[in-house]
């Protein structure tokens, strides 16, 4: 079996939880907009911040992986049969290893929505009367 018949099993077990996931939080997400009147930001406002800081995380992550990956290989800690692998290669690493990056990528923030951690609404205090 290849590196990425391997990767396939962790890849697919983690597009179940994922895509549970999506659908979870679509349906919190309608929830709570039928339930706020009035929030502080505008929804595309909150969009973007989440999508700069999904950019940020995947980046920081793959650039990670990739450094460590090349040390571990390059230091005889880790080695791949070369019979298995694509022949794709990022530095010495070989691509396949990134996979396990990606499924994590996907499995935490899937497995927080399922927790329920964020599903509430944000509160914004009161103006204060005078």
């Amino acid at each position: 079996m290849t590196y990425w018949g391997v990767n396939a099993f962790f890849l697919a077990a983690v597009a179940i939880p994922g895509i549970i996931a999506l659908a979870v939080h679509a349906r919190r997400a309608r929830a709570a907009l039928t339930e706020t009147t009035q929030t502080q930001t505008t929804p595309t406002t909150a969009r973007r911040a989440k999508t700069l800081g999904t950019v940020i995380a995947v980046a920081v992550l793959l650039v990670m992986t990739a450094v460590f990956d090349n040390v571990m290989i390059g230091i005889g800690l880790v080695g791949y049969d070369r019979e298995k692998i694509s022949g794709v290669f990022i530095g010495i690493a070989p691509v396949e290893d990134f996979s396990y990056a990606v499924a994590a990528l996907a499995l935490l923030p899937s497995l927080w929505v399922l927790m329920g951690a964020g599903s509430r609404t944000p509160r914004h205090p009161k103006a204060p009367s005078a």
